[in-house]
C-alpha cells in the first residue's frame, strides 16, 4: 500500500475489489505482464473515481499475455491516466488496449470516464467504448485526451453500440469529448471482407459528441483488397449532433475501391458538422457525406471551412468532396477549399479518369453548395451524376477555377465554362442574377508539392488565398437563411460579408 510495500504482479491487483477513491498506481518506467479487470460493483463516480495512472518517472507499460490490457466491465467512474498498454501476438486478435463495456439491460447509461495520456498499440482495437449485447445504453461524461492509438490491427479508437432503428431512434452513448488523439498506422486486416478494418477513429451510436484536435494518417494500409467497406481516417455513423473540428486526416489507405477517405459522415447521422478540418493524399474522398440505407434518418448535416487538397489519390471516382445516398436531405457544404491536382496519377490520368474537386451523387435532396473553391489543375470541378434541379441541389456563389482546361460534368452533359452551365442548368443564380466565379483564387498549393512540416502533417497554409484583396465575395449568408459559425477555419472572424473558401480576410479596423 506504498511504494516500500507495492503489490509484486497484476494478478494480485485483480484480486482486489476496488471503491470510489481507490487509486493503483504502477511505477512509471516498468514493465507489468497480466491484465487488469474492473467489474460491476466495483469502480467509482465522478467525484471518486478509481483511478489506475503511473507514479514516479515515466509511464508504466502494461504487457498483457493474449488479451486485453485494461478492461472496464458494466461499470464506470474510472480515470486511466499516464499509462502504456502493448499487445502481443494474440492480442492483435483478440484483445483490446483499454476496453469499456456495458451488457446491463436498462436505460441508465454509465457515467464519468477519462482515459488520459495513454498510448495502445499492438492489439485488435487500441482503445473500444461499447454497448455490447443485451444492452441498449453504454457510457456518458467520456473524456478521451492526449492519447496514441497506432500499430493496432482494426481501429484505433472506436465506439460502437446496437443496431440503429430509424422508427425509434436511440444512442448507446452520450457525452463523449474525443481531443488531442493520435491515431495512426492501425493497418485493417486482409482477411476481414465483410466489414472495415483500418481506420484511425470511428464513432457509432453516439449523440452529443465531439472530436477536436486530432490526427488520423497512415491507416487502413492492408485492409483487404476485396473489403465491401473501406476504412477511413475520422468517421461516424448512426450518430446525432457530433462535431468534427479541427482535426486532420492524412495519406489513409483502402486495401479495396472504396473508401479509404478523410473524414465521413456515414449512415444514419444527423444535426452534425464537420467544420475547420484538414484532409490531403488520402486514397479516397477528402470529405464523405454518404447514405446507403433508406431510413431518411441522414439530415440536416453541414460541411464548412475544412480544406482538401490532393485526395483521391487511388480512387478517382471519388473527388475532394462527395455527397450522394439514399433519401439524404438538408445538407450544406459552404466556405471549403477544395485543390484537386492529377499530378502523381498519371496512369488515371491517360485513361480519362480524374477526380472532381466536388462530386454530388444520386439520392439527395435539399443540399445547398455555397461560397466554396473549387480548384484543379484540368481536372473536373464538379461532377453531378443528375442534372439536379435547384430544388434538390442548389450551387450559389462558388468560385470554380481551373489553371488547365475548365470542365464541368451536369448528367450527361459536359461544359466548357460556367456561363454556358449556367445558362443550361440554372444553377449559380439568385433572383435571376448570375452568382459564381471563375477566378484565380491565388493558391500556392495547385502548383507547389504537398510538403511535411517538420516531419509531421502538412500545414494549410498552400490553401491560403495569396491575392490580397482580389478574393471574390459570395452569395449573402443571410439571403440563404443560413447561419455560418463564428470563424474561419483558422479561427479569425467570420466577417459579414464572406468571401469564399475556408480563409477570411483579417479585420484590419
Amino acid at each position: 500500500m506504498s511504494p516500500e510495500r507495492a503489490w509484486r504482479t497484476l494478478d494480485h491487483a485483480n484480486s482486489a475489489r476496488f471503491r470510489p477513491g481507490d487509486r493503483l498506481r504502477l511505477e512509471g518506467g516498468e514493465r507489468f505482464a497480466g491484465t487488469i479487470t474492473l467489474d460491476e460493483g466495483e469502480a467509482g463516480n465522478g467525484t471518486k473515481p478509481v483511478v489506475i495512472e503511473s507514479y514516479g518517472s515515466g509511464r508504466a507499460t502494461i504487457a498483457p499475455r493474449g488479451t486485453s490490457g485494461i478492461t472496464v466491465r458494466n461499470t464506470a467512474g474510472v480515470e486511466i491516466k499516464g499509462i502504456k498498454l502493448v499487445g502481443d501476438r494474440t492480442s492483435r486478435r483478440e484483445g483490446v488496449g483499454v476496453a469499456l463495456r456495458n451488457n446491463l439491460p436498462g436505460t441508465r447509461r454509465l457515467s464519468h470516464v477519462r482515459i488520459t495520456n495513454v498510448e495502445a498499440s499492438g492489439f485488435q482495437n487500441g482503445i473500444s467504448v461499447g454497448a455490447d449485447e443485451g444492452a441498449d445504453v453504454g457510457y456518458s461524461d467520456v473524456r478521451i485526451t492526449d492519447v496514441s492509438v497506432h500499430d493496432n490491427l482494426e481501429t484505433g479508437l472506436v465506439v460502437y453500440g446496437p443496431e440503429f432503428r430509424a422508427e425509434r431512434p436511440a444512442y448507446a452513448h452520450s457525452g463523449v469529448r474525443i481531443e488531442g488523439v493520435r491515431a495512426y498506422a492501425n493497418t485493417g486486416d486482409p482477411k476481414s471482407i465483410e466489414r472495415n478494418t483500418g481506420s484511425g477513429i470511428s464513432l457509432g451510436s453516439v449523440l452529443d459528441a465531439k472530436v477536436v484536435r486530432s490526427v488520423a494518417h497512415d491507416n487502413g494500409a492492408r485492409s483487404a483488397s476485396d473489403a465491401v467497406e473501406g476504412p477511413e481516417g475520422i468517421w461516424v455513423y448512426d450518430s446525432s449532433r457530433v462535431v468534427l473540428e479541427r482535426n486532420k486526416s492524412y495519406r489513409n489507405r483502402t486495401g479495396s475501391r472504396v473508401d479509404g477517405g478523410g473524414f465521413g459522415l456515414d449512415n444514419n447521422v444527423s444535426s452534425s458538422v464537420m467544420q475547420y478540418n484538414l484532409a490531403y493524399g488520402n486514397d479516397g474522398p477528402g470529405f464523405l457525406v454518404y447514405s446507403g440505407k433508406p431510413t431518411g434518418a441522414h439530415k440536416n448535416n453541414i460541411v464548412r471551412f475544412n480544406m482538401s487538397w490532393d485526395d483521391a489519390r487511388k480512387l478517382p471516382e471519388y473527388g475532394g468532396i462527395v455527397a450522394y445516398g439514399t433519401r439524404m436531405k438538408s445538407l450544406d457544404i459552404h466556405h471549403n477549399t477544395v485543390v484537386m491536382r492529377t499530378d502523381g496519377l498519371a496512369s488515371t490520368a491517360q485513361a480519362g479518369l480524374r477526380p472532381p474537386a466536388l462530386r454530388l451523387r444520386d439520392g439527395m435532396t435539399g443540399v445547398r453548395v455555397f461560397n466554396n473553391i473549387l480548384a484543379t489543375d484540368g481536372g473536373p470541378l464538379v461532377e453531378a451524376e443528375s442534372p439536379y434541379v435547384r430544388s434538390k441541389v442548389l450551387l450559389q456563389g462558388n468560385d470554380y477555377y481551373s489553371t488547365g482546361r475548365w470542365a464541368l460534368t451536369w448528367g450527361t452533359d459536359r461544359y466548357a465554362s460556367l456561363t454556358g452551365w449556367r445558362a443550361a442548368s440554372e444553377q449559380e443564380t439568385l433572383d435571376g442574377r448570375p452568382t459564381g466565379f471563375s477566378a484565380d483564387p491565388c493558391l500556392s498549393g495547385l502548383t507547389e508539392p504537398v510538403t511535411e512540416v517538420a516531419g509531421a502533417a502538412a500545414g494549410a497554409e498552400s490553401l491560403v488565398p495569396g491575392c490580397e484583396g482580389q478574393v471574390p465575395l459570395g452569395v449573402d449568408p443571410e439571403t440563404l437563411g443560413v447561419e455560418l459559425g463564428p470563424v474561419d477555419y483558422f479561427g479569425n472572424e467570420v466577417p459579414s460579408t464572406p468571401v469564399v473558401g475556408a480563409v477570411q480576410p483579417l479585420d484590419t479596423d
